[in-house]
Order: C-alpha cells, then structure tokens, then sequence
C-alpha cells in the first residue's frame, strides 16, 4: 500500500469523523486536498461558485444534522472569503470545519503573493485555529481542531500549506479515537435546590425559550404544564417550542408579536431556557432572573441573574419537574393567554383585508399561502431582512419543519447558500430558499450550483426592488431613503437561462398555483414575486433604545402586517382558559 501523503491522511480523518462533503473552491494551494478528495470514496468535492457560500452552505449541513461539516478556500483571498460564513456558523453553534489552505511554507512572513496569515485572521470567528507547518502535527492538530468543533459547538480553521500538503505522512499515525457527539451536562445539586425554592416561591412564572430547548419540547411542556407557566420565545427557539403548545404567548424581540413581552414583564420570576437572547432592552430589570444554559460563558451577559444553572436544558428540567410543586392557580397564565390572542386578533384585519387583490402583492400575503402549500417536514432558509418577519410570523412549526437563518450573525444573502447545504443532506427533502432581492443577487452566481448538481431547492424570492430593512432603519433615524433602489432583472428568466425553472409572478391569484408548480418541478427553481415595497413591521413594543441592530419604527406608515395560522394556535389556546 502506497504511503499516505499528508493530504490524504487530512481527507481520510474527516471522513472518519463523519464529513461527507467538503464545500469550496479549487485553487492551486488547495490541489493535494481536491485530488485526496477525489481519490476517496468517502467524501465529495461540492464545487460553489464563491467560498462564503461554501461555508454558509456547510454550518446549514452541521444545523440540520447535527454533525460536523466542512469547506475549504485556496491560499490568501481564497480562504478569506470564507470568513462571513464562517463568522454565521461559529454564532449558531454549528460545528464546521475549515480548512484554509496556505502559500508555500518556505515564502510565509516575506510578504509573497497572496499571503495572508489565516491561522491569525479566523481566530475571532473560531474556538480553534492554527497552522500546520510540519507533517510532525499530523494527525493530532487535526484532531484536536476536529474536537473543538464538535466538543464547543463552533468553527474550528486549519490552516495548511500546498507544499505541506504534498509530503509524506507521519509513519504509523496513531487510529485517532474521534469525539464526534457531545455527552449531557446536569446542574449541580445546589444549583437544583435553590431553583426550586425559587419556583415554589414565585407566584407568577414565565418561560422564555431559545435555540437551547432543542430536543426538550416535550420536557417544557410538562414543567409550563406543572408551574402554570406561560411559554415565550426568541427568533431561533421557535421552530422548538411554539408548535404543540397551549401555554404560547408569542415570540418577544425585534420581530416580535403577541404577549410574550407582557409575560416576561408581568412575571415575578423568569427563567430563561437555552437562549442567549441579544436585546436586553426587551427583558425586564425588576424581576427575579433565572438563566439555564449548557454554555456557561452566556450566563448573565445579557441581563442580571439571580441565579446561574449551568446544564442542559432538557436535563436541568428533568431534574425539576419531579421536585417542584404544582401551582393551582393559573390565573397568571390565563391572563397572558387572553392577552396574547386579543393582540393577534387587533393585526390580523391589516392581513384580510383585500389581500387577494393587492397589487403589489403583499408579503405577508406570500409566506401566508407559501405555509400553507410548503411540505410538513419542508426546510427554509431564511434571508436577513423583512424575510426575517415574514418567516417569524408565518412559518408554522410543526416540530418536523426546520427553518434557519441568519439569526446571530444576521448576514445578507445567506438563504440561498443554506439552502445548499440543507438539500444535499437529503435530496428527497423540500427545501425553500426564502430570498429577498437583495441577498439573492449579492450571492446570485451560486444559483448556478443548484442547476450544476441538479439540487432541487425552491427559490421564493420576495421581490420589492429595494433593502427594506435599510429603508426602515433610515425611517428611524429620521433620514430620507438613500441607496437602497435595486434595479432587477427578470429573476425568472434569468433561472431559466440558467438552465433551471421559473416563473414570475405579479398578481395574487397566479401566486398559488406558481408556488405548487415549483414545487412539482424536480430540479432547481425559482418563482420570482413582486411585492409591495411598503409593507413593513414594528414589534408588539418599542423605545428608543431598542433600535440598534435591527429597524424600529413607531410611525403610522408601517402595514401592521398579521401573523397567519398563529391567530388560529391562540384562539385554540384560549378555549382551554377556564370560563367563570
């Protein structure tokens, strides 16, 4: 048997830990790694048109699987364009690893073309990230990169020279014993102990639910069931908590609605589960605070904790339910039940009214009837931007659909590469790229990698020809709208130029029909929707200090929008309230 080369020994580590693609662009520093990749059964080469979608499109792979993914850039620019994907993926907690391939070991620090120090650069956006500049560091800096990733959930880079890369591998490397899953963690006895003195004390109880209750509905559920306890959300813990659940109250933040702001203020004690939720100005500063988090350098970052519960949270629940008392009086969580129907009711006239023949069309309108015709098990990738809103308020999980974004990192054009990502997990799967104009023509070239390997993702590309969110962040500060006009081509024909299906769609009555037919197609396609320009979305509260990051706006120009099937979810909710 040929001696490996310590390209091939990289390649041959990443499959045994569970990589089945590499996502990337060729380049000449990178050809040792391309030709291992081509020589091993194992694993893929999946060739996009630009290396931030390879890494957008590898940390969708590791948030649908749950595995770890990886891409690859050449030496210098190549590898730098990696980096906003990568920055996405280390935000969401999605285990990717990258390789940065580098100029010829002997030329770095002497200023040679294209160099860049990557093993530097990727540090802020990674729990790992160094150089091998001998084949002496393999196979273990790979490991323990691989480990990082994994074990800390994030980006890990190596970064490794062509020339590295061409020589022999270390004789007699070690058969690594990979960690590729990572175990539970239980809080301590003590913690348990006071957070359950806390419950029992508290009359007035309110859970608010992150990314972290992944895996821990059903545990949620039985603890609101047990503590009467309404159940708020942020952005990313919705399509693990609002589905099935009689004690939602909505979803608080930027893009929030219902009662979840009033429930997370109107509570004596709040405890929030698995979220690292960004925008203290939402959370309260005069009730007691629980935090439960398995990340412990999330504990009381965001707001002033009177107590840290460093754990999981299906374990930390699975330690409560048993211990803590059950409340009888549900007065608390009727209240916030009522009140958060009361305010779906107040939007939803905005929504019904003459949408049907709204031109332009409404988009609150598209994702409305997009939910309804979308499969039950579908994936959507979300862009950053009004796309945001209408998939918060419209996208109903069912705990089988998944729908992810930019939502830590909040990076334009991310939908169409995640949805990359997404479908080659499984080409039987629906997947949905939920595009706005102006993402999807930032990072429009890599349509052409869905017609290249014939990945059937369905474009639905919000079309109002400008940045919206912009405009509304201009609206906020008090300026006129500046550069924020695109001026489109027929998206529709430009995808069947390419080689795949589209449609256009202008009037509300073809969009239903255009939507079943993409979805039909069995190949790549887009459905191109003109929508209204001016139909924009305020949270349920605002105040000055609650503009950064994201466009607020009190004025009476914004559409009051409406929330879908979640109207539906309340009423049904409320019909379980007690009558006197």
């Amino acid at each position: 048997m040929a001696k490996q080369n310590v390209a091939e020994q990289f390649v041959d580590i990443l499959a045994r830990a569970g990589v089945r693609r590499l996502y990337g662009v060729v380049g000449d520093s990178l050809n040792p790694v391309v030709d291992a990749v081509r020589r091993n059964s194992a694993i893929d080469w999946i060739h996009v048109r630009h290396e931030e979608t390879a890494a957008f499109a590898a940390g969708a792979e590791a948030q649908i699987t749950g595995k770890l993914a990886a891409c690859a850039g050449s030496c210098g620019p190549g590898n730098l364009h990696l980096i906003n994907g990568l920055y996405d993926a280390h935000r969401s907690m999605a285990p990717v690893l990258a390789l940065a391939s580098h100029i010829p070991s002997s030329e770095i620090g002497l200023g040679y073309f294209q160099e860049t120090h990557p093993d530097q650069l990727f540090r802020e956006c990674s729990h790992y990230s160094e150089l091998i500049s001998t084949p002496k560091q393999m196979p273990r800096l790979l490991q323990t990169a691989i480990q990082h990733a994994v074990g800390q959930r994030g980006v890990s880079v190596v970064a490794l020279p062509g020339d590295v890369a061409a020589e022999p591998a270390p004789e007699k490397a070690a058969e690594l014993a990979l960690v590729t899953s990572r175990p539970s963690v239980r809080p301590g006895d003590a913690e348990i102990d006071a957070l359950v003195r806390m419950i029992d004390e508290a009359d007035r109880v309110t859970l608010f639910c992150g990314s972290g209750t992944a895996g821990a509905h059903a545990e949620v559920m039985e603890f609101a069931g047990k503590i009467k306890s309404p159940v708020g959300h942020a952005l990313r813990g919705k399509e693990w908590i609002q589905y099935d659940n009689p004690y939602d109250v909505g979803m608080s933040g930027l893009l929030g609605y219902g009662a979840a702001y009033e429930a997370t203020h109107e509570c004596d004690l709040l405890i929030l589960l698995g979220t690292d939720f960004p925008y203290n100005a939402f959370l309260p500063d005069d009730v007691r605070i629980v935090q439960v988090d398995v990340r412990p350098e999330v504990l009381g970052r965001r707001s002033r904790l009177d107590l840290a519960v460093w754990g999981d949270v299906r374990e930390t629940l699975r330690c409560l339910v048993p211990r803590v008392r059950t409340k009888e009086n549900r007065r608390f969580l009727d209240k916030m039940l009522k009140k958060h129907a009361d305010t779906l009711e107040g939007v939803v006239k905005a929504y019904t009214r003459r949408v049907e023949k709204h031109v332009p069309i409404h988009p609150e309108y598209v994702a409305a009837v997009l939910d309804e015709v979308a499969d039950s098990d579908a994936v959507f990738t979300v862009d950053t931007g009004m796309c945001n809103v209408w998939a918060a308020r419209y996208i109903s999980p069912n705990g089988r659909r998944r729908v992810i974004g930019s939502f830590s990192h909040g990076s334009m054009a991310n939908a169409l590469p995640m949805a990359i990502g997404a479908q080659f997990t499984d080409r039987g799967r629906q997947v949905v790229s939920m595009s706005g104009d102006g993402g999807f023509a930032m990072l429009m070239g890599d349509f052409l990698t869905l017609v290249q390997y014939d990945l059937p993702v369905k474009v639905v590309l919000f079309n109002n020809s400008a940045l919206s969110m912009v405009e509304l962040e201009m609206l906020v500060a008090g300026l006129p709208s500046y550069g924020t006009t695109n001026t489109n081509p027929d998206f529709a024909a430009v995808a069947r130029a390419c080689g795949a299906f589209g449609l256009r769609v202008e009037k509300p009555r073809q969009l239903a029909g255009a939507l079943r037919d993409a979805f039909k197609h069995r190949g790549p396609a887009l459905v191109d929707i003109v929508t209204d320009p001016n139909a924009l979305s305020i949270p349920p509260k605002i105040s000055a200090d609650m503009v950064t990051g994201f466009a607020l706006s009190a004025s009476k120009m914004v559409l009051d929008g409406g929330v879908g099937r979640m109207v539906q979810l309340a009423r049904s909710n409320l019909r379980n309230v007690p009558r006197p």
